[in-house]
């Protein structure tokens, strides 16, 4: 469940066609030797957003952060930072720091002089140094650990350390790279929450790279989805999760069902969709507008497909099948119902009983159906 954003009014800022994004990235391609990394990206970041490149190793996602960083020069295009041309400007001039999937802490330094590196570098006195470093340390919760060495910290503390070193200097633009890729699942969940609150309290502009789908829909505001070197939407989670704009998105971020057919009926507020492989005709409400004829997809999410084992009374939006396999996650438990047509159609069903008080078990014959409004109608 993605932790939602606070802000003072209900427009956000990218519907707000008055407001001005603190990040600006115009047609941005990088290539080398001939293969395009990243093809013609333009997009906008807004203050206080923390923004995720979500995609696939190899997707340009980190390529994109490198030259936002200024460690990668892009081959066209343009970036803007607070409206300033930074497209040409050395990283070490940039407003920006980069906390690294390895953390890159210094190993012969102690907490306190990793943090301080870059005070140090910029000719702040002593004391205002020791002021701001007792003001992180406190922020990321590492006070006591002044004099540990990177060697006698946890993943969990590196990590810390690493965003205490980024925010010290207060960047206009804190850059994330895989920032919890080397963390156990348990202390990753944990860290992702610490890591949104921190950058709610300085308010910083935070940009992450992840491949992990569960990581980008928990911290962010918006995500960019990419796939081989271009941004394939762009939404809050709720929306690229709910509204995906193609079968690789929808394929992408969590499980779905994914039915092949054709729009036989086309109205205002719904469409009629003949789907072979289901053996039914699925009724879409709040479809955009597609002519009959038209060859499309339906995805329609496991959670939002019910099982039971009487025949809905329904004319659409339900089939039958046999149960074939049964995945148990302790909340929850994900059916495989396979139909006629030998399409396995995924259910999510939450485990309110124990697994030996369940009505329906291996090889029974199930009915699966779901409302109209959740069904998403996309394009081949």
């Amino acid at each position: 469940m993605a932790i939602q954003p606070k802000h003072l009014s209900n427009l956000e800022p990218w519907q707000d066609s008055n407001a001005q994004p603190y990040v600006s990235i115009k047609n941005l391609t990088k290539t080398f030797n001939g293969l395009v990394a990243v093809n013609d990206i333009s997009l906008s970041i807004y203050r206080g957003e923390l923004f995720s490149i979500l995609g696939r190793s190899g997707c340009g996602k980190t390529t994109l952060l490198r030259m936002l960083a200024g460690f990668e020069p892009p081959t066209s295009g343009k970036i803007f930072i607070d409206g300033v041309d930074m497209t040409d400007t050395p990283a070490y001039k940039r407003p920006v720091s980069m906390v690294f999937q390895s953390y890159a802490l210094f190993p012969h330094m102690t907490v306190e002089q990793n943090i301080a590196f870059g005070l140090i570098q910029d000719g702040m006195s002593k004391s205002e140094i020791r002021d701001k470093v007792s003001t992180y340390l406190e922020l990321v919760q590492m006070v006591g650990y002044e004099r540990r060495r990177p060697d006698q910290l946890s993943g969990g503390e590196k990590q810390r350390v690493a965003l205490a070193r980024s925010l010290v200097k207060q960047p206009k633009l804190v850059l994330l790279d895989e920032p919890l890729a080397a963390l156990d699942k348990k202390l990753r969940e944990r860290t992702q929450l610490e890591l949104v609150n921190i950058q709610e309290k300085v308010g910083a502009t935070f940009v992450m790279v992840s491949h992990d789908q569960e990581e980008a829909m928990t911290m962010s505001t918006r995500i960019g989805l990419m796939n081989e070197g271009r941004i394939l939407q762009i939404g809050s989670p709720t929306e690229i999760y709910e509204y995906p704009n193609s079968k690789y998105v929808a394929n992408f971020i969590g499980s779905v069902n994914l039915f092949d057919g054709i729009i036989i009926e086309e109205q205002s507020d719904h469409v009629i969709v003949k789907s072979t492989s289901m053996g039914k005709n699925l009724y879409i409400s709040h479809s955009a507008s597609v002519p009959v004829g038209a060859q499309i997809s339906v995805a329609i999410r496991p959670e939002k497909v019910m099982l039971t084992t009487m025949q809905p009374k329904e004319e659409y939006n339900w089939t039958n099948g046999i149960v074939k396999d049964i995945v148990y996650l302790g909340d929850v438990s994900i059916y495989h119902v396979k139909l006629a047509s030998e399409v396995v159609v995924l259910a999510t069903v939450a485990n309110l009983v124990r697994a030996a008080e369940r009505p329906i078990q291996w090889e029974d014959e199930v009915f699966l159906y779901w409302r109209p409004e959740n069904g998403i109608v996309l394009a081949l």
